[in-house]
């Protein structure tokens, strides 16, 4: 097992095949490595919906309580649950979910307490050294008196939270339709949205871990068929879509069509903004579309930008004092929130925001995406950094041309610009791109991927 560990314990998080990479034996040592790092005397568990994730669950809360540690169980519920309930219980917390990976994944997100990340610079590198030598070692040695393991519900407190931080007011009848992919956004919707104005057409609420009806990940477009084919059936006026563990969330409008995460960061900003009296920071990562720091200055706010990575957003959002971030990926951040990501509280801004006026989502999200976007791209390449070499050899000379490092390599232009970011866990190079208009934006997408890919 102990070889295995730098195949599962990734940047931010832990994640592998159970049983071939990691098993309950395993997780009971990531319990208590987990409790002696944050020397913790409490900590939160909870779980989604994998058939793996309750006895991983139960045997890491055995290995932090047999260390002395208190351990409240929360049981199922979504990642941006488990954060809230760190930050409500100013405690320590671990998230056993693989997010949209197939069913025979499972992992583990950890938290400080007040929903801090932890990642390999924070925590995660000392957890698996710990587990590494205990593995071979038999174990830590047991406390001389055993934490306690108790149970909570955290899910109507998580659900009144929310929706104490958007003005529901003036919501007019709406009809969406939710495709939760069989993960938890089926637990948490239907207690957020009970009450509200709101005929809810429920789309793969059944908490399923084999995932049956499609993968749980929205980022890609095949897995947004079976909601954009319902939302035009039902005469909708929107579309939610959750992954996994629910903690993004994709929209769609009236007719079907995917509204970008830039173009909701940027509605969401503006909210916040307005939230703040027109004043606050807005983070952005490098590959959102330029409208949503355009947006942002336009109503009094101050973007920044910041590499890719919810770890780096988490960090610039405590260091600036941000109140609000957001990423190509549908990761939303808030300040109200511990900084933490929720998905759940941008779907309840953009119900706000629609149900608010009288017109159709697609005219609302239209200020908000000014340009012709590529998506990320994924290329296989045998040596990354000659590829990316290539790129800025091919650019650095061009007039009016800047090259910036922040995260890979992006090129940017008056009218365009394009990132190239090497994958940390597979030789590709991740390519997207962006112009004021679409045939800008298909030739230099095509430009930059023939270089790539010569």
């Amino acid at each position: 097992m102990a070889a295995d560990l730098s195949q599962i314990v990734k940047a931010y998080d832990v994640r592998g095949v159970v049983p071939d990479q990691w098993d309950e034996s395993l997780a009971e040592l990531f319990g208590a490595a987990f409790a002696q790092v944050t020397d913790a005397e409490a900590i939160v568990v909870g779980h989604d919906m994998r058939p793996s994730s309750p006895g991983l669950s139960n045997a890491f809360a055995r290995g932090a309580a047999a260390l002395g540690v208190h351990v409240t169980r929360i049981g199922l519920c979504s990642t941006d649950q488990l954060y809230y309930a760190s930050g409500a219980l100013n405690l320590p917390g671990a998230m056993f979910t693989a997010s949209h990976n197939p069913a025979r994944y499972n992992g583990i997100k950890l938290c400080r307490a007040g929903a801090a990340p932890v990642g390999q610079d924070t925590g995660l590198t000392q957890i698996r050294e710990l587990v590494e030598k205990w593995s071979q070692t038999g174990g830590p040695e047991p406390a001389s008196r055993p934490g306690t393991v108790s149970e909570a519900d955290t899910l109507k407190d998580y659900a009144a939270h929310l929706r104490a931080l958007v003005d529901l007011t003036s919501l007019r009848p709406l009809k969406v339709v939710v495709d939760a992919g069989n993960g938890m956004g089926g637990h948490t919707v239907p207690t957020v949205l009970d009450g509200l104005p709101l005929s809810v057409v429920p789309l793969y609420f059944e908490l399923d871990g084999t995932f049956p009806n499609h993968e749980a990940n929205p980022l890609d477009p095949a897995n947004l068929v079976d909601l954009q084919k319902r939302v035009r059936e039902e005469g909708a006026d929107l579309g939610l879509a959750f992954d996994g563990d629910a903690d993004r969330c994709f929209v769609v409008d009236e007719r079907g069509e995917p509204v970008s995460p830039s173009a909701i960061t940027a509605l969401v900003a503006v909210r916040e903004l307005a939230r703040n009296g027109g004043r606050g920071t807005v983070i952005h990562n490098l590959i959102t579309s330029r409208t949503v720091p355009e947006v942002v200055r336009e109503h009094g706010g101050t973007p920044v930008r910041t590499r890719v990575g919810h770890s780096f957003i988490k960090a610039e959002m405590a260091r600036s004092g941000a109140i609000f971030g957001g990423e190509h990926s549908a990761h939303y951040y808030f300040k109200d929130f511990w900084n933490a990501d929720t998905g759940m509280l941008a779907a309840l801004h953009v119900l706000a925001a629609l149900g608010g006026q009288g017109g159709p989502l697609s005219r609302l999200v239209a200020e908000y995406d000014r340009y012709s976007g590529s998506g990320e791209i994924n290329s296989t390449v045998a040596d990354q950094a000659d590829r990316v070499a290539a790129i800025r050899a091919a650019y650095g000379d061009r007039d009016g041309v800047t090259l910036d490092e922040l995260d890979g390599l992006t090129v940017s232009c008056a009218d365009w610009w394009f990132n190239v970011r090497p994958s940390n866990t597979e030789p590709l190079l991740r390519l997207n791109a962006e112009a004021r208009d679409e045939q800008t934006m298909t030739r230099i997408r095509d430009e930059a991927l023939a270089i790539i890919r010569a």
